[in-house]
């Protein structure tokens, strides 16, 4: 699903009027959308209902859902920001029509009509300002948010209760919290940058239309919208052919996984090595092999530190095992012959998941890539021993540990092959481009984006929303944004999902987006069942393969 600026929105809207779907057209299909999200997530019969209508095509559309509402049964009030002539508003005159009772700011003193109507709604939709907001919000619109936060505020306090009831403590009644809807975006969002107005009040669900605006993806406005649900307003597709930034689907990464045919056998779904692990980090390389073999490859072989070996294969007993020589725990530089042996075959290196960074880590990842001084025996036993060529990677994952030894290196770009995917959190492309971890997340797109092209390689940039780029300029969003991922060792999950992908033949970026809402999903079910707080990489892993199961149906 596209996901556009707000010129490029405009631009569409304008060209569909054009081709004769009219903007009158679309407003009646956006409110009836905003009516028809409501009423399934909310009886609204008999329910109280308050609109809050601006002055633009935001209030027109809250005109229109108000009526719809009003034919599901609710008893709907309009609160007019500003006058409207129903001579020149046909969606004015509709709501009259249906004896809607409405309601002039201007006529209502000290804004107490407005805080009488707060309290006794069950749902309050949110239709002041649109795309044209301009921040701060000033006049009439800023003096109406200010109220309306104070009387959400209060209505939202909890209710007194006796000493007894701190035992067993009592959920306020859905009666005591409305059900706030916004209509496009909160009032006092930015839809390009993400800016929020310090007195926009959030949304349980907003409801946009025709495609999510980036500024749906960009905080601190993505944490206002609740729910975020895109309607169709009848525009046509190819009117935003030109769009390079996506929201990757269920759909979308139902194309991208690859099929499990009946007739599968050991080879079906690729091998993959995956180099992970230290004695500070056992937990990783057990969490990447185990992501990595609930996300369908065939084999998964964990290349690691000999001395932590027992705790991770007493975890996992699916994986095979390459056990190799260390200093202190982490991986030494003479394990790169050993592993340079083992690359033929496999379909995919995962590379990094808890190495650490120590000196000898590093030096074993320069080898690797390099192959600068690994060795290959002439004739006998105790012959002389020469250079060997640089080994012949498979396609490569690099996770995190990886990318910071990495940053080390001088020209490191070059040292890997095309068609890599780079997972960086913020602070490893903070690492990795000189910059601050601020301007990495100012726009993580650009930045995905930027690095994608100079690295000529696949980037996924993590954190909420987690941003992947590909060096052609294709662009998606995960759409999840979800505390819990940052659990330690989660990253290592989303490297092992993707190596899993590639291994199967998933091409690089469609491997990188499709694992990234894979592991999105698996992150929301595992917040859905244990909760965000306390929730560890672990519970990621778990449920990759139900995650999979949603996506592709039983």
């Amino acid at each position: 699903m596209k996901v556009v600026t707000v010129d490029e929105m405009r631009r569409i809207e304008a060209a569909s009027d054009a081709a004769g779907h009219s903007y009158a057209a679309m407003m009646e299909q956006a409110g009836r959308a905003v009516a028809d999200a409501i009423a399934a997530r909310r009886n609204v019969r008999d329910r109280q209902v308050l609109v809050l209508v601006g002055p633009g095509n935001n209030g027109g559309d809250g005109l229109v859902a108000a009526r719809y509402l009003a034919d599901a049964g609710a008893h709907v009030t309009c609160y007019l920001l500003k006058p409207r002539d129903p001579a020149q508003d046909e969606n004015l005159r509709l709501v009259q029509e249906r004896g809607l009772t409405t309601v002039l700011a201007d006529e209502d003193a000290k804004w107490r009509r407005l805080q009488r109507l707060v309290r006794e709604a069950d749902v309050v939709v949110d239709a002041l300002l649109g795309m044209g907001t301009r921040l701060p919000v000033r006049g009439t619109v800023a003096k109406a948010l200010d109220q309306m936060g104070r009387a959400l505020a209060a209505r939202r306090q909890p209710p007194r209760e006796p000493l007894t009831s701190l035992a067993a403590p009592v959920a306020p009644a859905e009666r005591d919290w409305p059900f706030v809807v916004a209509v496009d975006g909160p009032t006092g969002l930015d839809y390009d940058s993400g800016a929020l107005d310090d007195a926009a009040f959030p949304a349980h669900l907003t409801v946009t239309f025709a495609y999510p605006k980036r500024g749906h993806f960009r905080f601190p406005g993505a944490g206002a919208l609740g729910e975020l649900v895109v309607a169709d307003i009848g525009t046509d597709p190819a009117l935003a052919a030109d769009v390079t930034l996506e929201a990757i689907t269920a759909a979308m990464a139902r194309g991208w996984l690859p099929p499990r045919p009946l007739e599968a056998h050991e080879d079906t779904f690729g091998k993959a090595l995956v180099v992970a692990g230290s004695v500070n980090h056992p937990g990783a390389a057990y969490l990447a092999g185990a992501a990595a073999t609930r996300a369908g490859a065939g084999l998964v072989t964990l290349a690691l530190p000999a001395a932590i070996h027992p705790i991770v294969a007493a975890q996992l007993a699916e994986a095979t095992y390459l056990l190799l020589p260390h200093e202190l725990g982490v991986i030494a530089a003479e394990a790169a012959h050993i592993v340079a042996e083992q690359l033929e075959g496999h379909d995919v290196l995962l590379l990094g998941p808890g190495v650490g960074h120590e000196r000898e880590t590093a030096a074993f990842v320069e080898l690797l890539l390099t192959g600068a001084g690994a060795r290959r025996r002439l004739g006998f036993v105790g012959a002389e021993e020469s250079e060997a060529p640089p080994p012949d990677l498979p396609p490569l994952v690099v996770d995190t540990d990886g990318l910071n030894v990495l940053a080390e290196m001088e020209d490191w770009p070059k040292r890997i092959p095309p068609a890599s995917v780079l997972t960086p959190t913020p602070g490893a492309m903070a690492r990795l481009t000189g910059r601050t971890v601020s301007d990495v997340q100012s726009d993580r797109v650009a930045m995905a984006q930027s690095q994608a092209a100079a690295w000529g390689q696949v980037v996924v940039l993590q954190g909420a929303h987690t941003v992947v780029a590909a060096p052609d300029g294709r662009t998606a969003i995960a759409p999840f944004a979800n505390p819990g991922l940052v659990a330690t060792g989660t990253g290592a999950v989303l490297a092992g999902a993707i190596a899993a992908l590639r291994a199967q033949g998933v091409d690089a970026f469609e491997a990188a987006a499709a694992g990234a809402y894979l592991h999105g999903l698996a992150g929301d079910l595992a917040r859905e069942e244990v909760g965000a707080t306390g929730m560890g990489a672990g519970d990621v892993v778990t449920r990759l393969p139900r995650a999979w199961r949603h996506i592709v149906g039983p």
